[in-house]
Parts: structure tokens; sequence; C-alpha cells
């Protein structure tokens, strides 16, 4: 579970309902036709942009944000070098005691083709545009967060300005101005929650995650591809280094 993704949600809305408590009942809070309004309209207007599929596949990759098992790019070299070391030893047939161990079904897929012997250069060409693929779905996802994040402080405007025509067409009586007032104002207040604490942050972690997958995912195929290559494995090493960072390259070999 990503910690990260529930304190800073939690922590948001609690550090809210702690300042409206303050200052008064959260009650004055709550109002359902401003609800039905933003949440009604941003749901709607993000169906007309895009399709059922998307919108419900979106809402599926929500769970990254909080469900994310991230496997460090250095286990990642690290087990690329011990399949390096044991092809050069036993021969690319011995791969295949490996298949059972590996649990992420991207880097089971290399080693299986691997194993069945495939070119390297043409399996590295075959993993390559699974990634360009997989990088395709993350980025659809995100976008979909993102256009909700867009519509919802806009369906609060669109709230705003239905609660302000209300206000002013019953100005000649003084208990139906509170009403149409709190829809005026508390659209907008939803629409800016729903933006800025919900939408627009889960597409940013989405983007994040997505980056971390495909750099595992590069990983796996630049070394698989060096793997059956047979190249020496203090200088594939030393070539899946060049894609992180300084600081998290820890050599696997004794000095």
């Amino acid at each position: 579970m990503d910690l990260s993704t529930v304190v800073g949600i939690v922590a948001a809305f609690a550090l809210m309902i702690v300042a409206i408590m303050s200052g008064g009942s959260l009650m004055l809070f709550v109002d359902p036709p401003s609800m039905m309004i933003v949440l009604g309209g941003t749901v709607g207007a993000t169906l007309v942009h895009y399709p059922f599929k998307s919108v419900f596949g979106a809402m599926a990759v929500f769970k990254k944000t909080v469900f994310h098992q991230e496997t460090a790019p250095q286990a990642i070299i690290a087990q690329l070098i011990q399949f390096a070391g044991k092809a050069r030893k036993e021969g690319i047939l011995a791969l295949e005691s490996f298949l059972d161990e590996v649990k992420d079904p991207f880097f089971q897929k290399a080693l299986q083709m691997a194993v069945d012997g495939q070119e390297a250069e043409a399996m590295k060409e075959m993993l390559d545009k699974e990634i360009e693929y997989i990088q395709e779905r993350h980025e659809s996802g995100a976008d979909i967060f993102i256009a909700m994040g867009s519509y919802a402080p806009a369906m609060g405007m669109i709230g705003t300005l239905i609660g302000l025509v209300q206000m002013l067409q019953s100005m000649s009586d003084p208990s139906s101005i509170g009403p149409a007032m709190a829809v005026a104002l508390l659209t907008t207040f939803y629409g800016s929650i729903i933006a800025n604490i919900l939408c627009l942050p889960i597409a940013g972690k989405l983007k994040n995650r997505s980056g971390e997958e495909i750099l595992s995912k590069t990983l796996i195929a630049e070394g698989m591809r060096c793997v059956l290559a047979g190249e020496n494995p203090r200088l594939m090493e030393q070539k899946l280094h060049t894609f992180v960072a300084p600081k998290l390259r820890e050599s696997n070999f004794k000095k």
C-alpha cells in the first residue's frame, strides 16, 4: 500500500474539517443540490469526452495510487546480472530454471522468449513495442483524471451561476436567499476540492507510477537483450546503470 497517497488525502480532508468545525457546524458545508451539480456534471462531461470503457478503466487504474508494489531498479539489475552470469557459464537454456522465480509477467515473458531461442534484437524490438503500448494506456488513464480535474471547477462555476440566478429571482422572499446563496458558493467549493485534492493529484501519482514502471520494463528489455547477446556481466551492469540515478547505482561485483 502506498501510504503517501492515503495519508495525503486523509490529511487534506481532516485539516479542512477541523478548520470548518473551528468556525461553525460542518453541516453548513453539506448541500445535496450542490453535490449533484458538481458530481453529476463532472461525470457527465467526462462520459461525453471519453467512452464508457475508458472511464471505468481509469477508475480501476486508481487502485495503483493506493495499492502499489514497487520493484527497485537495483533489484532488477542484480537479477539480470545473475541471469547473465548463469547464461555465460551454462547456456541460455539454463535460465529456464528461473521462470518460476520471476513474478513480474513482463520479465517472465522476456525470460521465456530468451529460453525459446528468440534473437536478441528481435526480442528487444518486441518488448519495446509492448512498453510503448503500456505507456499509452497509462497516459490515457492519467488524462481522464486531468479532464475530470478540469471539469469539476467548471461545474462548480455553473452551480454558482445557477445559485445566483435563483437568488436574484427571489429577492422579494428573504427566506429563499440563503439556500440559493449556499448553492452558489458550495458548488465552487466542491469543484475545487474534487479537482485539487482528488483528480489532479491522482493524475500526477499515476504519471509517477507510470514512469517507475516504464523504467523497470526498459531495464528488463535492455538487460535481457544483453543476456542473449552474451555480453560481459560487468559491462552489462555499467550499461544498465545509465538508466538510473547515480546515487542508486550499486555494483554487484566486489572491488
